[in-house]
Order: C-alpha cells, then sequence, then structure tokens
C-alpha cells in the first residue's frame, strides 16, 4: 500500500510541476528571478543561441567602457554624462528583473546594477527606443515631477529654467553622437508581492545615435534615488541576489529585498564610502593568495581612498574581476609557476593554455576585511567553444582609466549569494546553488 501511494504522490508531483513555466511567474513570489540577459527567459536573448564563450567575450568586451564609467562617477552633477556613462547606463546589462510600473502594472525588463541610482524605462512615443515601453497615460498612479523638488537636484543633467516651475527634464550626450532625453516621473513600482509607491524614474522619451536601449535600468546603488533609498522601511536598506553562471540558459538566479529570508550566519566585511563616488559598494580587499601563496602587493595598490575613489568594489555589470596592473601581474606571475604553458592571449585573456593543464591550476583567494573568498573553478576560467584552451578569467584595469579601482565582478560571483546591508554598513559572500 506504502508502495502504491507513493507511487501515486511523485505522478501528482511530476504532472503539477511539467505546468510550471520556468519563464513564467513562479510560487515563491518573496524573489524576484534575476535573469541572465541572453538566458531563455529573456526577451533578449538571440535566436539561435552562441556558444557560452563566445557570449562571455563578446559581454566581456564592454567591460573596459564600465570600468572607464565607474572610476568616473562623482557626486557633483555635470551636464553631460561621461561617454561611457550613457554607453552604460542604456546599453550594457548581463542580468535582467522583471518588474511592473504603474496602475495597473506594465511588465518591464530591466537590468539589474549595483553601481548605478536613477532607474531609467522607454516610455511610449520614445524617438527611437525598442518596442517594448512603458504608457504613462494608461496607470492612473502616474505623475511628474517638478524641477523644485528634492528628487530633481539628486539626478545629473537636468535642463530646469532658473526661475519658475518646469517638468524635471533632461539631455545627456553620450557615446559620442548618441544622446537621450528623459523626464523624471514616479509611479508605483511593482517587485513581487511588493509594491512601491511614487517611485521616482527617468521616462525616456526620445534616442538618437547609434545605441538604443533594449531594456530599462534599476538602480541598486547607495545614493538617494536608488531602489534600496526610496523604499525606505521597506525593505531597511538591505537586499542580496544569486547570479546564476553565463552556462544556466535554462535558468535563473534570485533577487531577495529586504531582511527577511536573508541567510542568517553569512560573513560580512564591512562596506566603505567614498564622497566623491557615493553610489559605489566599496570593500577593503586586504590580499589575494594563489595556491597557497598570498601573493606580494604594495599597500597603496589595495588602500581605499575616499578622495580619488581608489580601493576595490563589488559590481553587478562588470563581467571580468579587473585589478590595477601591479596587482594583475603579482597574481599572474604567481599562477604561471604552476601551470604548463605555452600561454597565449584570447580576446581580454592574455594567460589561456591548454586545458589539460588546468588540474595542475592552483585556487584563487580574495582576502576582504572579516572573510576570505575562494573562487571555484568554474569562477576562475573560461574555456574556449573547443574546449581545448582555458583562459584565467581576470584581467588588468585598461590603461585609460583615472584611479586606482579594482572591480570585483559577476563572473566572479556567480553562485555566490552576495548580501548588502547599506544601513550597517556590511557587505556578506556565501557559496549558494543560483540555479
Amino acid at each position: 500500500m506504502d508502495f502504491i501511494a507513493t507511487i501515486l504522490f511523485l505522478a501528482l508531483v511530476i504532472s503539477s510541476t511539467k505546468g510550471l513555466d520556468p519563464c513564467g511567474p513562479q510560487p515563491d513570489d518573496s524573489d524576484l528571478l534575476v535573469i541572465p540577459i541572453y538566458g531563455k527567459c529573456s526577451p533578449f536573448n538571440p535566436p539561435k543561441p552562441d556558444s557560452w564563450f563566445n557570449t562571455v567575450m563578446n559581454m566581456a568586451s564592454k567591460d573596459p567602457a564600465r570600468v572607464k564609467y565607474l572610476s568616473s562617477l562623482v557626486a557633483q552633477k555635470t551636464t553631460a554624462v561621461p561617454i561611457a556613462s550613457g554607453q552604460q547606463v542604456l546599453n550594457i546589462g548581463n542580468y535582467i528583473v522583471r518588474v511592473k510600473i504603474g496602475t495597473p502594472g506594465q511588465l518591464m525588463f530591466m537590468v539589474l546594477d549595483t553601481s548605478n541610482d536613477v532607474a531609467w524605462v522607454p516610455c511610449s512615443g520614445c524617438n527611437g527606443c525598442s518596442a517594448t515601453t512603458f504608457s504613462p497615460n494608461t496607470s492612473s498612479t502616474y505623475g511628474s515631477l517638478d524641477c523644485g523638488l528634492p528628487q530633481c537636484a539628486q539626478v545629473r543633467g537636468q535642463s530646469c529654467p532658473a526661475t519658475g516651475s518646469a517638468a524635471c527634464s533632461f539631455n545627456q550626450s553620450y557615446g559620442g553622437d548618441s544622446s537621450f532625453s528623459a523626464n523624471l516621473v514616479r509611479d508605483s513600482l511593482g517587485l513581487a508581492n511588493d509594491i512601491v509607491p511614487d517611485f521616482a524614474f527617468g521616462c525616456i522619451n526620445a534616442i538618437s545615435g547609434g545605441s538604443v536601449p533594449p531594456q530599462g535600468l534599476l538602480g541598486l546603488g547607495r545614493g538617494p534615488m536608488s531602489l534600496i533609498s526610496q523604499s525606505g522601511a521597506l525593505y531597511s536598506g538591505v537586499f542580496s541576489y544569486c547570479l546564476p553562471s553565463f552556462k544556466s540558459y535554462y535558468f535563473s538566479g534570485s533577487l531577495k529585498l529586504g531582511p527577511v529570508g536573508q541567510p542568517k550566519n553569512i560573513r560580512t566585511t564591512p562596506l566603505l564610502k567614498s564622497p566623491h563616488r557615493p553610489s559605489l559598494y566599496y570593500v577593503n580587499l586586504t590580499g589575494i593568495s594563489v595556491g597557497r601563496v598570498q601573493v606580494p602587493i604594495a599597500p597603496e595598490y589595495l588602500a581605499f581612498n575616499p578622495n580619488t575613489g581608489a580601493g576595490t568594489i563589488i559590481d553587478s555589470g562588470t563581467v571580468v574581476t579587473r585589478f590595477v596592473q601591479p596587482i594583475y601581474k603579482a597574481i599572474r606571475d604567481e599562477f604561471v609557476k604552476h601551470v604548463k604553458g605555452p600561454f597565449t592571449a584570447i580576446g581580454v585573456f592574455d594567460t589561456c593554455f591548454d586545458a589539460t593543464a588546468e588540474a595542475e591550476a592552483p585556487l584563487i583567494t580574495l582576502h576582504f576585511e572579516g572573510l576570505s573568498m575562494p573562487l571555484p573553478m568554474e569562477n576562475s576560467f573560461l574555456h574556449t567553444s573547443a574546449g581545448s584552451r582555458a583562459c584565467l578569467a581576470i584581467a588588468p584595469v585598461p590603461n585609460n582609466v583615472n584611479a586606482a579601482m579594482n572591480v570585483i565582478a559577476n563572473l566572479q560571483q556567480q553562485n555566490h549569494r552576495i548580501l548588502f546591508d547599506v544601513i550597517n554598513s556590511r557587505l556578506g559572500i556565501a557559496r549558494e546553488a543560483c540555479n
């Protein structure tokens, strides 16, 4: 009898599971799905998926512009966004989440970005935007924001008159021959079961030039216009994500908002803050080990300097972890002692070798104040499409970056729970299967 009951139970489970759409709304509405932008559940995935290696190489090719943008972020408002900034905000993204904007809610896909604050979406009637746009006219909770409101003063590039009242509008240049214009507006933001009322975001109304935004952007930075700041007590300044591997074409990760459901015993490191780059999540990187050897690094290349922006940040939008040249050289010099060459360069990676030698490769560990992060092989190496070559998946910071900034990127964060506790200024890291 027990056997028959077991068979009936399994049949019920299988039949119910078959009805679930992995790309549809999930039964557990407490988390948001984090979708790789080229994954099956993304509306931006190509009709014919490329190889994992080629996909990562394509995304990593945009990293230099991203890192330059991050190093250029400053607190003061400017009438023109740095060239890399506009490209980053509108045209580069690796992971997206589904949200609903307005009443009734309109489904939008927005890039997850921990280093930006203001959210942006293309709006109906936009000249040059993608087909998927937000329609303000059909939302009963939509409203515009005027120049005199404090939210307008928090955003770069506003074109407000010296006197009188006007809508808070923006006209920002980027990419040389490209620009976009937007109005700062407010509406309800739906995140799983939660509603953030009167959420302020940019409503893009025109694009010119060669870069067209295929999606919106959800800013999870530390500034006053970010989701975490605008949501106030709803999320208490706490969120975490688990990013799935780019190999996970059929799977998604998760974004947990608020203190409920966060890991209890996660090890943490202090979050540091720069007044000149207030959106960024700085951490104290104290050293790096290759195998059992802690590589020699002069303290000035690791030191956090709030005035210059030097130091180490955690970023969701950069693909491959970047270290300033002296740190990268120290890692590479120790690494090649353990792995049989010859070594060749492929794209941004200059330490590629025969994949059969990967078994000899030493473990790379990032040491932060209060915790260490050993990088599993999947977070340390990329394999060519044919599988014959393996590449060390870190790179040096581009030469044109104007600050000594190290960036811990999403490839190294994959299959880890990354916890951000802004109120208590701490960041947690723990291994987790994000698929």
